[in-house]
């Protein structure tokens, strides 16, 4: 018996996701709630429509740059974990393990039960009425069927997030040429208020609303810890972060076009609905409950995009020894990472029960962003320790590119630490948890017994 179980645990994940699939995952981790929450943010700091355009450019370059670091990574290591691996490759197996506990506790579950809270209280009451207990357990229920897609095979979990990706970008096209045929719009809305003068204060609230368009771009790095399961990686994976990534970037800036065509900077600052905001001034009330649905369909496919992608990194951790043995498992029959499946559904109802959807944005923005940085540095470290490592891609822009971003990263922790010391504190104590946890699991594998 315990033969039979060995040997399902050392199967292989299936090579079965192709460039499409990989183009699906990005646009559809990234493109969640973001792009209906940032814009006020974003607005209500720089004020001006011109400035707010750049940020998102802005924000959309940085992750450009990151993705053509993360392509070298893994078209060098095409291996199931991502950024685990390169880390792992970089640095050794305590950061990489830092970064796959922190992406278990904090990270992604954090954004899984972020968006679920999302789903269930911000943008259902538009179509449902419920109840705080009723939206609760509406949160949890998509956590299920998430979890329950992903687990029957990872084709499954790819075909449903291609086609919410297919469903919320034809939506928001759509909903972005209904504002600019339909809608009576003001040109001077693009220019008017124009940027203040240059000062400190102006940098920093650029500043701040870099880091809130850099939350909105998360999950562009999402598809390379499924590395293991696409079909020639080395192709695949590069040109899927490429034109995923740029497709992203479009929708968000036509996005932030159609709001301001028909809704001026300063509106956009207070709106707490600005989609619904936009759609209103075309169709009048029944917009709101327009773009709540597309919303709900959104959500849907970022929270799916991390069941695809997430629990591939815990299954590498196990498979190095440095974490729940029975997480490195493979179903025999669906050839999917399912205890790491369950596992991240499990902590994500629990995060989701516990904390606030504001809480846990804190937290995932802090704990991503050190690792980000340290990830694109390993392209730097990698060129210098492995100068024999096949490179079937090579960073375009390097050295530039890679260091612009590390610097972006740098800026964005640092005003974490400065602008919310109480939340960035509880995420750095949850990272450094994870140092007795490595002690734990490497003191197992040197007192395992070998293996034949």
């Amino acid at each position: 018996m315990s033969v039979a179980i060995e040997s399902r645990a050392r199967l292989d994940l299936p090579r079965v996701l192709g460039f499409w699939d990989v183009v699906g995952i990005l646009v559809g981790t990234v493109i969640g709630s973001g792009i209906f929450i940032v814009p006020a943010t974003i607005a209500a700091e720089v004020k001006s429509p011109v400035l707010i355009l750049a940020v998102w450019v802005v924000g959309g370059l940085l992750s450009f740059f990151g993705a053509l670091s993360f392509s070298e990574l893994g078209a060098a290591y095409p291996q199931a974990g991502g950024m685990y691996v390169y880390l792992r490759e970089g640095y050794g197996r305590l950061i990489a393990f830092l970064f796959g506990w922190t992406l278990f506790l904090v990270i992604d579950c954090g954004s899984i039960a972020a968006l679920s809270v999302a789903f269930s209280s911000k943008y259902l009451p538009y179509l449902v009425p419920l109840s705080p207990l009723a939206a609760q357990l509406v949160s949890l229920a998509l956590i299920v069927v998430l979890t329950t897609v992903n687990y029957l095979g990872v084709k499954r979990g790819a075909i449903l997030q291609n086609v919410l990706t297919v469903i919320k970008v034809g939506a928001i096209v759509a909903v972005s040429g209904a504002v600019f045929l339909f809608g009576r719009g003001d040109s001077s809305h693009f220019v008017s208020p124009p940027p203040g003068e240059l000062s400190p204060a102006l940098v920093g609230a650029f500043g701040v609303a870099l880091v809130a368009s850099l939350w909105a771009y998360k999950g562009w790095e999402a598809a390379t810890f499924s590395s293991g399961e696409i079909r020639n990686p080395e192709r695949n994976l590069p040109l899927g972060l490429f034109v995923g990534t740029l497709l992203a970037i479009g929708l968000y800036l036509v996005t932030n076009l159609a709001y301001l065509y028909v809704l001026p900077a300063e509106a956009i600052a207070k709106s707490q609905r600005v989609a619904s905001d936009a759609m209103n001034a075309v169709v009048g009330p029944v917009g709101a409950s327009l773009i709540a649905f597309v919303i709900l369909f959104s959500i849907s496919g970022a929270a799916n995009g991390n069941f695809i992608t997430s629990p591939r990194v815990y299954y590498a951790m196990a498979r190095d020894g440095i974490f729940f043995k029975s997480f490195s498992s493979v179903h025999p029959r669906f050839l999917t990472p399912w205890v790491s499946l369950i596992a991240t559904g499990v902590w994500s109802a629990i995060l989701c029960v516990s904390g606030t959807f504001e809480q846990l944005l804190a937290y995932v923005i802090f704990g991503q962003w050190i690792f980000f940085g340290l990830t694109v540095a390993a392209v730097m470290v990698l060129r210098r320790t492995r100068p024999d490592l096949a490179r079937p891609y090579r960073t375009w822009g390097y050295p530039a590119t890679p260091v612009l971003f590390v610097l972006a990263a740098l800026f964005i922790v640092v005003n974490a630490i400065v602008t919310g010391p109480k939340n960035s504190l509880i995420g750095l104590g949850i990272i450094l948890l994870g140092v007795p946890a490595y002690l734990y699991w490497t003191s197992r594998t040197r007192s395992r017994p070998a293996e034949v």
